[in-house]
């Protein structure tokens, strides 16, 4: 199992990041969590989780921790990192 720690970075709404969070954890085998706050959300519970995600309200300055645990999991928390950077939710 990993985890890493994000700090969100943009200042609009989190709709967009949660739709592309699933999105992209759907592409890999590893059980995908994100977790805010003491709330944890299976990203791979679509399309539920998008919502799931965005009823968390996770804002600007916020942290977030994203937990992967299968064959992939480093894959996987590597593309969701390099999604979220090439967008600018996270630095």
């Amino acid at each position: 199992m990993i985890a890493k720690q994000y700090k969100v970075t943009m200042s609009s709404g989190f709709a967009r990041p949660a739709t592309l969070l699933v999105r992209v954890a759907c592409i890999f085998t590893s059980k995908i969590y994100l977790e805010y706050k003491g709330k944890s959300v299976d990203l791979k519970n679509s399309p539920e989780s998008i919502m799931d995600v965005m009823s968390l309200g996770i804002e600007n300055g916020s942290e977030f921790s994203l937990t992967a645990e299968g064959v992939d999991q480093l894959q996987a928390l590597e593309t969701i990192e390099n999604c979220l950077v090439k967008k600018k939710i996270i630095k």
